[in-house]
Parts: structure tokens; C-alpha cells; sequence
């Protein structure tokens, strides 16, 4: 059975090629762009570890500067592999943060985001894979992408529910930081 419980200490953030060359492209790059934005905001109010990979970051350049302003010492990894547990370096810097859920965010949901997603299960980590935070050039890639990672075993969730279970209880300082980031 899938763990759909996420434990703040045991999980960290993906964020997946989430360069504007690429995403002016996407079938709803509005909505994706901003709840990663989201996604950057509770990474960086919970400290929380990530990773960023970036496709061919030579050719397409950096992932959106406004995901990237909220990532506290961020590292590109540039890679060329569809699979980022495919390149050495990420996964490298994957098994250093030492976490075992993995939230993952980025493009293309059924290429990039397939593909690493089915590496981390075979790995053995948990993927929480973040639905409105995800996109394709097609409404279409995108849903086959989606239906393909939960029969995988991923946990399709939604920008909401990880803010909301990372926050874990509602009235702390830390609560209202988060709620601000949905009003």
C-alpha cells in the first residue's frame, strides 16, 4: 500500500527542468509556474532540502528565477538524461540529503517527470508527485502522465495538500506563513 502521509523529516523537494524556454510551451504554464512558486515558498519557510535539475542547461538556461529566489543555495544540475537518478550527480546529491519521500514538481509530466519518477520508485523512495504543479505540451501527455505514475506507485497530490501536510497543525507562526502562500 502507498504511504500517502508526509513526514516533514523525512521528505524534500524535486523541482524538474523548470526553465522558461521550455515552459512557454506547457498547456497551462501559468498555473504550473505558480504553484511551483508555492512549492519553492514552503521549501523555503520549512528549510527543507531539494534538488533542481535543469535539461541541457547550456542550451535551454536556468529554471525561472522566481522559483529559484525562494531556494536557499541552490545547485542546477544540469543534466541531459530524460531520468535525473539516471545522472550520476543528482543522484549523488539525492542519497546525500538522506530523505525517503520525494515531492516532485516540473516538465514534462510524461516525459521528465515519467521517467524520474520510475526511477525514484525503483529506488525505493516514496513520490509525492504534485498534479497542479506539473505540466505537458498537451492537456493529453499530461493526463496519460499522470494515470501512468499513480499505477506506478506514486502519490498524485496537489499543491493544497502538501502545504497543508507538511504544516502538519493549524495556529502557529509557521501555519499563517504557509496559509498566506494559498489566500
Amino acid at each position: 500500500m502507498k504511504n500517502f502521509k508526509l513526514d516533514r523529516n523525512k521528505a524534500m523537494f524535486m523541482f524538474i527542468d523548470m526553465q522558461p524556454r521550455i515552459l512557454k510551451a506547457i498547456d497551462n504554464n501559468e498555473r504550473v509556474l505558480k504553484n511551483s512558486i508555492i512549492l519553492a515558498k514552503i521549501c523555503e519557510i520549512l528549510d527543507m532540502d531539494f534538488v533542481v535539475t535543469a535539461q541541457y542547461l547550456k542550451g535551454l538556461g536556468s529554471n525561472h528565477e522566481e522559483i529559484l529566489k525562494h531556494l536557499k543555495n541552490y545547485v542546477e544540475h544540469s543534466k541531459l538524461t530524460f531520468d535525473s537518478t539516471e545522472d550520476e550527480e543528482i543522484l549523488r546529491d539525492l542519497k546525500a540529503k538522506n530523505k525517503k519521500q520525494i515531492i516532485v514538481c516540473g516538465i514534462e509530466s510524461h516525459i521528465c517527470i515519467l521517467q524520474t519518477v520510475r526511477g525514484l520508485l525503483e529506488k525505493g523512495y516514496e513520490v509525492f508527485v504534485v498534479s497542479d504543479a506539473l505540466g505537458s505540451r498537451s492537456d493529453s501527455n499530461h493526463q496519460n502522465g499522470l494515470s501512468q505514475l499513480d499505477q506506478m506507485g506514486a502519490v498524485i497530490s496537489n499543491t493544497e495538500t502538501i502545504l497543508f501536510d507538511l504544516a502538519g497543525v493549524a495556529g502557529t507562526d509557521t501555519f499563517k506563513k504557509l496559509q498566506a502562500l494559498i489566500k
